[in-house]
């Protein structure tokens, strides 16, 4: 494998790429099913990891919903030892591209056991809640993650789409192990990230090229490097199902490291 890219950090007790792999455009329309063409979503996992080196691959069980977990399965199992596979519960599919936070606790352990069948692990390295669910008690539904830490099938616990005030509640349940929320050159301001800089939680940016449009504008590599800029604590996922798109994004930072 290659160098990690743009450095390393340590995210649920693994060195990791900071340049991380986004899986979310490796379904169909909507986040909702199948990719178009399965054999080139399979083989940009494995360009991502066996070709660039990436070591942080982020999904959920809400993309496709489950469609990704199982490629990412088919595409790089038994997984090298340095991979860390992030993946997120709490959120229902209930039709394309229509998201629903469901944090019952009973919800919550079935998509644990479920993810751990899908991605044949038998420990979830870096598990998210994707989104608090304010229809229940926070502590109830961290709680339920805690337990399944305490089992052993869950061996870290972290956060998406939450403000410094739901990071200082969920703290005194859990320890947080990474923050993912949107950051990019479009949406610039995020006040988690100062409290992650401060407690020393690594933070994991997605829509870093906000789907495209900054491409589109600026090319890949000044949204990848503004982001690097921020913090060596800063994690960056860019998501893509094309494998020229990869090759672009990695060349970026590979520029911007040297």
């Amino acid at each position: 494998m290659s160098a990690l890219l743009g450095g390393s950090i340590e995210i649920a007790g693994k060195v990791v790429s900071r340049l991380g792999f986004g899986t979310m455009r490796l379904t169909g329309p909507g986040t909702w099913g199948d990719p178009d063409d399965r054999d080139r979503a399979l083989s940009v996992l494995r360009q991502a990891v066996h070709t660039h080196g990436i070591t942080h691959i982020d999904t959920a069980d809400a993309y496709g919903p489950h469609t990704v977990e199982h490629l990412i399965r088919d595409a790089l199992y038994p997984y090298p030892e340095e991979l860390l596979i992030a993946t997120k519960v709490g959120l229902a599919r209930p039709a394309p591209s229509v998201w629903a936070p469901h944090g019952h606790p009973v919800y919550l352990r079935s998509c644990v056991e479920a993810s751990l069948r899908r991605l044949g692990v038998e420990r979830l390295e870096l598990c998210y809640l994707h989104r608090i669910d304010h229809e229940v008690a926070l502590a109830d539904q961290l709680g339920t993650l805690k337990a399944l830490q305490d089992e052993g099938k869950i061996g870290h616990i972290g956060l998406s789409k939450v403000t410094p005030e739901d990071m200082r509640r969920a703290g005194k349940e859990v320890t947080i192990a990474a923050v993912q929320n949107v950051l990019n050159m479009t949406d610039r301001h995020d006040p988690a990230l100062e409290l992650c800089r401060d407690l020393s939680i690594p933070y994991v940016p997605y829509r870093p090229l906000d789907a495209g449009t900054l491409t589109k504008a600026h090319g890949v590599f000044a949204p990848l490097h503004w982001l690097l800029q921020l913090g060596d604590m800063v994690a960056p996922i860019p998501s893509t199902s094309k494998p020229e798109h990869l090759d672009e994004i990695v060349n970026a930072v590979h520029s911007d490291s040297r």
